[in-house]
């Protein structure tokens, strides 16, 4: 008898590949108005994130958004500091910010709440001003054009360092992986399997199946090519 492989368990949606709502508990978002200055009250760790998180008062509450490198518990950050003034994470419209500045958690729509470049140790240069938007180059090496209302941190995220300590221990990369959840680690080969347990299974020659997926497979046949936009070699 076959077993249940990888997509099917993911489709059937057990605990084992659910997120875990717990690390999640931190909403990461700007509020929609943002005036005047606000104090980082704690520094603080999160499960679901790969940064230190920073949480801040302002006039009308608090919120939670990605620490910036140097950032220190009690300091002042500005959400509207002039250009020749700024410093590591103030939060500003990227109008207002330099050319050749660095910045993270930057909105795609003003009033979002920050979409991109949200990683540790991750920034973004204002690279160019294009007729009324702004041009930024991300850590992919794309620029992409935003809106000049749309918000974002000045500096580099900080966390830079998480990828250079070794995991030395393979119980180590089990616990990362479960504490994001919806993970599973280790992952297993699907030419590993038996011929039954999966449609690489066996592994005959060594050579998987060139198969390309319906768009409505079912999970356990969603393996192989999802979507290609091209196949065969490269000429």
């Amino acid at each position: 008898m076959g077993k249940t492989i990888i997509q099917q368990a993911r489709g059937h949606g057990s605990l084992s590949y659910r997120v875990k709502k717990q690390a999640f508990r931190y909403r990461i978002q700007y509020p929609r108005y943002l005036e005047g200055e606000g104090q980082v009250i704690k520094l603080m760790n999160s499960r679901a994130h790969s940064a230190p998180l920073a949480k801040v008062k302002f006039a009308k509450g608090t919120f939670y958004t990605p620490a910036a490198k140097g950032m220190i518990e009690g300091s002042k950050i500005s959400f509207e500091r002039k250009a020749e003034e700024i410093k590591d994470g103030d939060i500003l419209k990227v109008k207002n910010i330099p050319v050749k500045t660095k910045v993270y958690n930057i909105e795609s729509r003003p009033g979002d709440g920050g979409r991109f470049v949200r990683t540790g140790g991750n920034s973004g240069v204002v690279s160019r001003i294009i007729g009324n938007n702004i041009s930024i180059l991300l850590p992919s090496k794309k620029e992409r054009i935003f809106n000049p209302e749309c918000r974002a941190t000045v500096g580099t995220i900080a966390g830079a360092g998480r990828l250079d300590k070794p995991l030395v221990k393979a119980g180590k990369n089990f616990h990362i992986k479960k504490s994001k959840g919806g993970r599973i680690w280790p992952r297993t080969s699907a030419l590993k399997f038996n011929a039954i347990d999966h449609p690489f299974g066996s592994g005959r020659g060594k050579n998987p199946k060139s198969k390309i997926a319906q768009r409505n497979a079912p999970p356990g046949k969603k393996v192989g090519l999802i979507r290609p936009r091209r196949t065969g070699h490269r000429k």
